[in-house]
């Protein structure tokens, strides 16, 4: 079957729907919003076909390996393969947040990082050669915001394996428990998982270069968004630019790279951004 398929997740509100909105639009084939609440999941839909727009809804909670395991299973039957995929869901504590810093490092990088690793195990069997992977990181995702340089420097080691920066991250949680975090991590769980999936992107792009698959990390800029409290200036359908221009219009030579959402391939290791 030669149907084109491409999965968002986390798309049922903010950046994710916008995403789901535009592979809607210029995507010639099937696009699954996927979200962790049904009904709000099929409330998305609901408006993107109030648009005259047409996604495929399935429930997907990333977390969840059985859950991912069901997506996975109905996507190998129905179709075979996936051509496009957007790791777009995560999660962010609030500046205010009053959870304690060890409490927020788990939950934060058991989200952000783990989870979209396990996303990653379990749905690439079925990327097609020639598909693209569009990891939505952050501006915080950028490797300066992590004041150690010795650890900077592993994260930027080119040999660096998921097993050792699966270890890092763990390193990180436990620095968190015992307050120790701040001299070498900084003080943002959200940056160092999005530290930890910019990692994951370029690994990720070494294991698949012999499939033509094009794995990128993308910062969607600051965008009007519950997880920016509205404060962000662009709209979602602005953040949703350069993800899409990774997911459709990227030359092939586009992989493993971090982008801006002015579509501009930036340096991950400088700072002069």
């Amino acid at each position: 079957m030669s149907f084109k398929v491409a999965v968002v997740t986390g798309a049922n509100k903010g950046i994710g729907f916008a995403i789901v909105r535009g592979l809607c639009k210029r995507f010639d084939g099937t696009v699954y919003l996927t979200s962790r609440d049904e009904k709000r999941g099929k409330d998305a839909v609901a408006a993107l076909e109030n648009e005259g727009l047409h996604p495929k809804y399935h429930q997907l909670d990333i977390t969840n390996p059985q859950s991912l395991k069901v997506f996975h299973d109905y996507i190998k039957e129905k179709y075979d393969h996936i051509d496009i995929l957007v790791n777009n869901a995560a999660i962010a504590f609030k500046s205010k947040a009053t959870e304690p810093v060890a409490v927020q490092a788990e939950e934060t990088l058991r989200v952000n990082y783990f989870s979209v690793l396990s996303t990653c195990e379990i749905l690439f069997p079925l990327l097609r050669n020639g598909a693209r992977v569009v990891n939505v990181s952050s501006s915080a995702g950028h490797l300066s915001n992590i004041p150690s340089k010795q650890l900077r420097q592993k994260f930027q080691d080119p040999n660096l394996t998921i097993p050792e920066l699966s270890e890092l991250m763990h390193q990180y949680i436990a620095a968190a428990k015992q307050g120790t975090q701040s001299k070498e991590w900084g003080n943002s769980s959200y940056a160092v998982s999005k530290v930890g999936l910019t990692a994951l992107t370029k690994i990720h792009q070494r294991m698949l270069n012999d499939r033509d698959i094009k794995v990128n990390a993308v910062h969607p800029g600051y965008v009007d968004t519950d997880m920016s409290s509205h404060m962000g200036p662009l709209s979602i359908d602005e953040g949703a630019q350069a993800p899409l221009f990774l997911a459709l219009d990227a030359p092939d030579s586009v992989k493993g790279e971090y982008i801006w959402f002015d579509k501009r391939i930036v340096s991950w290791t400088e700072k002069n951004q």
